[in-house]
């Protein structure tokens, strides 16, 4: 007997739940990362780039670029949810933040089955695209808000 799951059902019932739990990220909270949106395999978040990010160049660190770029990612593929973790990301960078810039961030789901999933994700510098991850996602039998289970 398999039991079926509409992950788009779930979303919709307990969208603010997820985002309240989305939210609770330490790291993110700590940068001043804000999650603008999440939607079904989507997400938004943006952040002002401070001098403290800077790197010895003066630019954005490669290190909040993909801070941010991991948040939207995380964010994205826990948007149903089910607890998912990362398994691999590819980060490119193009071009560099600056400092004062509003840095967003969007992931969007390319395709997902019952265990993986696979998302695009996009940085932007005052609307520059600074850089792309390409990242999967591994998605756990757990999900973190109440689930009825139709059979």
């Amino acid at each position: 007997m398999k039991v079926v799951i509409d992950e788009s059902e779930l979303h919709q019932q307990h969208k603010e739940v997820i985002i309240q739990a989305l939210k609770k990220d330490a790291y993110a909270n700590h940068l001043g990362i804000q999650l603008i949106e999440v939607g079904e395999g989507t997400a938004i978040a943006e952040l002002n780039a401070e001098a403290y990010m800077l790197n010895a160049h003066g630019t954005l660190h490669g290190a909040v670029t993909f801070a941010i770029a991991d948040y939207v990612f995380a964010a994205a593929c826990n948007s149903y949810g089910r607890t998912a973790v990362a398994l691999t990301n590819t980060i490119n960078y193009m071009a560099a933040g600056k400092e004062g810039a509003l840095i967003r961030a969007t992931a969007e789901e390319v395709k997902k089955n019952y265990r993986t999933a696979w998302y695009t994700i996009k940085v932007e510098s005052d609307g520059e695209l600074i850089a792309t991850m390409d990242a999967t996602a591994y998605r756990l039998g757990h999900y973190f808000v109440p689930v009825e289970e139709e059979i």
